[in-house]
């Protein structure tokens, strides 16, 4: 079950975009549990104080006491992979959404067609992550590790090395193959010789991804400027 908030400081915002929610759910056949706020502290307390978890929160940027923006900073070391889609009625508070690991914005003044895109992407990217796996098999061993772990596959000789939350495994298989079975669109060659799972990338800068664990990765020159049109397509447009 998915664990969805709302927040906004107009009562009428939040029914309307809970409204829109469940419907998203229901069309993405999935089943999940909203809690509604109309006080951003309340939320903040929820998440710091109580220890709420939540998958998804639709945050309205322009609040009383504490804003959008201060929510999401004060709450990512309490819930670091949580997807934060920020609404908002002003363009200047578009910033690197890279940098601050928001999942989309979305403007109140196109909410209808826009809400409800971001909320059934983020539903699939969620469900993505936590239930596929990459199996590597051989005589001697099994080995599982979820999609939502890795953060790049690197060519290592005749190998494939993958770099995830667990650590460093190797399967005897090119990257090409390796990227055929993963079948997912969130893995993508940023180099002839590295495949990075863009769920993990946080910024894109100088040349470099840089990612949620500290890395960077280099990206050649030759796929750099697909590197961030796949990027964009896959987050979704942000203003």
């Amino acid at each position: 079950m998915l664990h969805i908030a709302i927040c906004d400081d107009d009562k009428t915002a939040v029914e309307h975009h809970k409204v829109i929610t469940e419907n998203c759910l229901k069309d993405c056949g999935s089943i999940g549990k909203i809690e509604t706020y109309i006080t951003s502290d309340n939320l903040l307390c929820d998440i710091t104080e109580d220890g709420f978890f939540f998958d998804l929160i639709l945050l309205d940027i322009e609040m009383p006491g504490s804003t959008g923006m201060e929510i999401a900073k004060k709450m990512k070391p309490y819930l670091p992979n949580v997807k934060i889609i920020f609404i908002t009625s002003h363009i200047e508070y578009a910033i690197d959404a890279f940098e601050l690991s928001i999942f989309r914005y979305v403007p109140k003044n196109d909410i209808e067609k826009r809400l409800s895109a971001a909320i059934q992407d983020a539903v699939k990217l969620i469900e993505l992550e936590d239930g596929k796996t990459y199996i590597i098999q051989t005589n001697s061993r099994l080995e599982k590790i979820p999609y939502r772990e890795i953060y790049y596959i690197e060519r290592d000789g005749k190998n494939a090395s993958i770099t995830a939350a667990g650590g460093i495994s190797k399967v005897r298989k090119s990257l090409q193959q390796v990227y055929s079975e993963l079948g997912a669109d969130e893995f993508i060659f940023i180099d002839r010789g590295c495949i990075a799972n863009m769920i993990h990338i946080m910024q894109i800068k100088s040349g470099m991804a840089v990612l949620k664990n500290g890395e960077a990765l280099p990206i050649s020159r030759s796929h750099l400027q697909e590197v961030k049109e796949q990027i964009n397509h896959y987050w979704g447009t942000h203003i």
